[in-house]
């Protein structure tokens, strides 16, 4: 299958949002740029430093989200997968735009608002890692459907009764198109969702050739949730996935041109690489879809520690792209001093920011040593230093972050700043 066809509608859309005027909705940017349009101001190329931004202030490095957006198309081509990068990482659809522009098969979703936002920027191609239940979703769903032959959606399916409310609500909104479906193999017994055994999904697979608007299509699930994870443990479940659609497809289970396999969060998609790369001839070709999200901006935490490539360097290394700027407000002894930027402005769910450069008042920067932040409160972030440590009221600090999920729902408007500080245009995201 090619890669999405969203096309024009989309670059017009994404256009449109340079249009939108900054004002006081947008944290972190400049007062002075207040009436202004954000295609004006990122025209201006102002510096985020001395253009009139104000602390704290999320930064997303364009060097390094390029590099990122290269590398993952790049080994999605090496290896033969069919890229859907996970979208409620950034919610964006300028970076949706991007993702596409690079090769990007689809775009992945997990909930009907974030689906919502896809289809009115003009995304082509949705799959939703979720069951999908909901009868006003639903309802919208099907008039999507009927109003554009070209959208593709597919989405999760894990049990007969969800099976069975998704037919009713389809049968009553008057669907004229079927939905695409996929059985979600659980990871494991206390995994997430999905199904947890193969006999339980043979079920499932019965429930949805018994519904009039429902097609089996294939077959997914996402092996971050397997128990203990280790290479071994998630090579083991996802040749349980691939045995999965090799059952199904010679049990005749499957509707469609092509069979859908699918997996990939962030941490296991080298597994997801070589066990999909053994996926054995099938009766119509095999759609093997990737959907790892959190590598277009990475993180200085989790994901880092976790990335495939740390496993296998030859493919390349992902660069963190976030820096959040805070200002030191208070330095009430040698060993403590407190930052403008709290829980509303860092992701904080899996780790603690980072601190890792220091900008003085006077524009020197040097290394963070010595400085470390050890919590936040909802607007302060507290710094413990150690002797010797140079840090000053005024001073501004540039925090990793960790976990880009939770880092780009807390800011609606965010620069994309140069290597040199100059800001050159601005991600909207829609949380």
């Amino acid at each position: 299958m090619a890669a999405d066809r969203s096309g024009g509608r989309l670059a017009a859309r994404v256009a449109e949002l340079a249009r939108e005027r900054v004002d006081h909705r947008f944290k972190g940017l400049p007062p002075d740029a207040d009436g202004l349009t954000v295609g004006e101001l990122a025209a201006q190329r102002r510096d985020l430093f001395d253009g009139g931004f104000t602390t704290p202030v999320l930064a997303l490095s364009a060097e390094r989200l390029r590099h990122n957006l290269e590398l993952m198309a790049a080994y999605s081509e090496r290896h033969g997968l069919l890229f859907a990068p996970h979208g409620k990482t950034s919610m964006a659809p300028q970076l949706f735009a991007r993702q596409l522009e690079y090769g990007a098969w689809g775009i992945t979703l997990a909930v009907p608002h974030q689906v919502r936002v896809a289809r009115a920027f003009g995304i082509q191609r949705v799959f939703l890692a979720n069951e999908l239940v909901d009868a006003a979703a639903l309802r919208w769903l099907a008039r999507e459907l009927a109003d554009d032959p070209g959208f593709e959606f597919v989405c999760y399916v894990d049990s007969v009764r969800g099976v069975e409310l998704m037919d009713a609500a389809l049968s009553a909104a008057g669907s004229v198109r079927p939905v695409d479906v996929v059985v979600e193999l659980g990871a494991g017994a206390s995994a997430r969702t999905g199904v947890r055994t193969e006999a339980e999904c043979a079920a499932v697979a019965d429930a949805v050739a018994a519904a009039s608007h429902l097609r089996l299509v294939g077959v997914a699930g996402y092996e971050g949730e397997v128990p203990d994870a280790s290479p071994e443990r998630v090579r083991e479940w996802l040749q349980r996935l691939v045995a999965l659609a090799v059952a199904f497809d010679g049990e005749g289970r499957f509707e469609g041109a092509s069979i859908v396999v699918s997996a990939g969060g962030s941490a296991w998609f080298d597994a997801v690489a070589e066990v999909f790369a053994g996926i054995p001839p099938l009766s119509r070709p095999v759609s093997k879809v990737l959907r790892s999200g959190a590598y277009v901006s990475h993180d200085d935490g989790h994901y880092r520690r976790l990335t495939p490539f740390n496993r296998v360097a030859s493919e390349g290394a992902l660069e963190p792209a976030f820096l959040l700027w805070a200002q030191v407000v208070s330095r009430p002894n040698g060993e403590q001093a407190f930052v403008n930027a709290g829980k509303r402005d860092a992701a904080y769910d899996l780790d603690l920011p980072e601190v890792q450069v220091v900008r003085s008042a006077e524009g020197g920067v040097r290394e963070a040593d010595g400085v470390v932040l050890t919590a936040l409160s909802d607007q302060h972030g507290w710094v413990r230093t150690e002797p010797g440590a140079e840090l000053s009221v005024g001073d501004w600090v540039g925090m990793g972050l960790s976990h880009p999920c939770t880092s780009f729902d807390k800011w609606q408007l965010i620069p994309v700043v140069e290597s040199d500080g100059t800001v050159v245009e601005f991600v909207r995201t829609y949380f």
